[in-house]
């Protein structure tokens, strides 16, 4: 059997430019309860980041609110001088007043100091993919946006990305900067970003969706996702990250974990093959699923 590696998710090319195997990681959960503090356990938080590395992930998302700074902390710790050919993508715009609270700060002169704090963290001279972690409706967004084109002309970050937005935000900011990646929340059970992630693939823009491994009611024993694994002989949570692959060419899922095997576990759905069959039926559980949900709210 060959040996794991994230490579088999086939690659992307961010901005154009900056190639990235698809499959990423997401570390947010090399930090404590709530997102807050450092990780019950460190030692095992740095190996898995070690591991990362050795599974041929080479793009890796993180943000300044991880922790607070933890994250980042822990990423310089075991990669810096960063391998090459490694992205360590981060973000920046909110802040942190305990575990699990998460306001929204996006004025320009604290955006500016989000970068330059993640570049001393980092130990980098200039961030490969920084993301707006989320616009503030309280500052006027050209604002926003406004502060990140000069930092992206003044070469401390090389490309920009925006979370949480819709299609006519990513316009928006397009104005003023090349919109290279989106983050928003999507996986097999929730489809609201479906006209975004349309409209990333038709314009060249990745598409990172964060919760990739969420599946609902769809996982259940017995279930289509379940009977899947069974003839995968995978898991669910495998299949559910092979369907979000399958997806779109322009997906980059970054599933999150603090633990080496569970890692592990989430690189082989590089290796699965899934039929286009079972990719329509799963869709198409999905998106009923998803309408469903809506209408009980």
């Amino acid at each position: 059997m060959a040996e794991t590696n994230a490579k088999a998710s086939g690659t992307f090319k961010i901005g154009g430019d900056l190639e990235v195997n698809r499959l990423g990681f997401g570390a947010m959960r090399i930090t404590g309860q709530g997102i807050w503090g450092p990780p019950e356990d460190p030692a095992e938080a740095r190996r898995t980041v070690r591991r990362v590395v050795e599974l041929g992930i080479n793009f890796i998302d993180t943000a300044d609110s991880y922790g607070p700074y933890v994250s980042e902390d822990i990423l310089a710790e075991v990669l810096a001088p960063h391998p090459k050919g490694v992205v360590i993508a981060t973000k920046g715009g909110l802040t942190r007043h305990g575990p699990n609270v998460w306001p929204v700060l996006g004025r320009p002169e604290y955006l500016r100091q989000c970068v330059l704090m993640s570049l001393r963290r980092l130990k980098q001279e200039r961030i490969d993919l920084w993301q707006l972690h989320r616009i503030d409706p309280k500052v006027p967004r050209d604002e926003q946006f406004g502060v990140l084109a000069e930092m992206q002309k003044e070469g401390l970050i090389r490309h920009l990305g925006l979370s949480e937005v819709s299609v006519e935000e990513i316009q928006a900011a397009s104005r003023f900067f090349q919109v290279t990646t989106v983050q928003n929340l999507y996986n097999l059970a929730n489809r609201k970003s479906e006209d975004v992630l349309d409209h990333c693939a038709a314009n060249g823009i990745g598409f990172i969706p964060w919760y990739p491994l969420a599946a609902g009611n769809l996982a259940a024993p017995g279930a289509l996702l379940d009977t899947v694994a069974k003839k995968l002989s995978a898991t669910p949570s495998q299949v559910a990250l092979a369907w979000v692959l399958k997806r779109s060419p322009v997906m980059l899922p970054i599933p999150g974990t603090g633990k080496v095997k569970h890692l592990e576990e989430n690189t082989a759905a590089a290796h699965l093959t899934l039929s286009d069959e079972d990719f329509r039926a799963l869709d198409t559980q999905g998106r009923e699923a998803w309408k469903q949900q809506g209408q009980r709210k």
